[in-house]
């Protein structure tokens, strides 16, 4: 599997220069790389020195480049929809509906972006996939698309089984389904575990997401207040989708005591200007392995009956915790996290909570 690298930051701080930096660094270092850019204007294009294509190409020495293009996307799905409806289906109904017909509507192309690069990674063709997306809140909805559809899937999967109308038509699933469909479906297609092709992939996301050696974060900031407060801001907000972020790039300034007090316990490295020659900045930039230090994003501690949750860039009065069901939600960064509780601890009331050092900390 592929090593998957994208930065977080302040737009104007240089991260697809940094994003294609460090292409051009893990190249160098023998691995076969594969740059995506989720900018389909002419940008990307300029900075690269070369357009490339919707589909990867070699651009150099283990590296190549892709340009994403949400239609091209969403023709390839289509297609793959189709297959399958026509797999399971005796009288498919998408048949006439073609992917050069459809648009693409609001948030469908993070989903597509996503897929796309679970499909190069899937490939075997590469060892690190660098993806140079939105870098803020955008990018870390789309990376937390496997936990949050996860989430949807099974709590109302499980509500649809415990309804008056899911009890109802268990019995009729299985000969209304030999009747319809090529297969064989019985009322455990709806129980809560994850037992077919779309809930195990999103459990592979959730691993993926939450292993550092499999998807990676980086800060990408300069001095400026405005920059540095929002990379604290981008970063507790990763913590939301349980996205580890292993260390900060200080892009064109120099370290100080002060910034990297504000970042602590990440490791802080300062970037050169990039220039026509890009040695100096590849020479500057971390090996973009993780680092020991990282803070897990939530720690479970059944001993002292405690959940730690690493929310740094916040303060008690933008975090906020609640308690509906067996999961307790965590809203911080204009995002909603629900933390699964092992079976210890899960439906016992939250006792209390505290914000230290950022982390909060709830009692249960």
């Amino acid at each position: 599997m592929a090593q998957i690298l994208t930065f977080l930051g302040k737009g104007g701080t240089g991260r697809t220069t940094v994003a294609i930096a460090a292409a051009k660094q893990l190249a160098a270092s023998g691995s076969r790389t594969l740059l995506v850019s989720s900018d389909s204007s002419p940008a990307f294009g300029i900075l690269l020195g070369l357009s490339p294509g919707a589909e990867p190409q070699e651009i150099a020495a283990n590296l190549s480049a892709v340009q994403l293009q949400a239609t091209v996307l969403l023709e390839n799905s289509w297609e793959e929809v189709k297959k399958l409806e026509a797999k399971y289906l005796r009288s498919p109904t998408l048949k006439n509906v073609y992917g050069q017909e459809l648009s693409v509507l609001p948030g469908m192309d993070g989903a597509l972006a996503l897929n796309a690069i679970r499909e190069y990674n899937a490939s075997g063709k590469y060892d690190a996939i660098v993806y140079d997306g939105t870098g803020d809140l955008q990018t870390l909805r789309v990376l937390g698309i496997p936990e949050t559809a996860s989430w949807y899937f099974r709590r109302f999967r499980q509500v649809f089984i415990e309804s008056d109308l899911g009890k109802a038509i268990a019995p009729f699933i299985q000969p209304v389904s030999s009747a319809v469909l090529n297969v064989t479906w019985t009322a455990d297609n709806f129980a809560p575990e994850p037992t077919n092709q779309a809930t195990s992939m999103l459990e592979d996301g959730k691993a993926a997401i939450a292993d550092p050696h499999r998807v990676l974060a980086y800060l990408v900031t300069t001095d400026d207040p405005s920059a540095i407060a929002t990379a604290k801001y981008l970063w507790g907000s990763a913590q939301q989708i349980n996205l580890s972020v292993g260390g900060v790039l200080l892009n064109q300034a120099d370290t100080t005591a002060a910034i990297t007090k504000e970042f602590a316990p990440l490791a802080v490295t300062s970037l050169p200007r990039k220039t026509a020659d890009w040695q100096p900045l590849l020479d500057a930039l971390p090996s973009f392995k993780p680092a020991a230090q990282i803070p897990k994003p939530v720690t479970i501690d059944l001993a002292a009956r405690q959940v730690k949750i690493f929310l740094p860039g916040f303060d008690k009065k933008q975090v906020k915790l609640t308690q509906y069901g067996p999961e307790i939600t965590v809203e911080a960064g204009n995002q909603r996290r629900n933390i699964t509780l092992p079976p210890p601890l899960s439906g016992q009331p939250v006792k209390g909570a505290k914000f230290q050092d950022g982390y909060l900390i709830v009692s249960l």
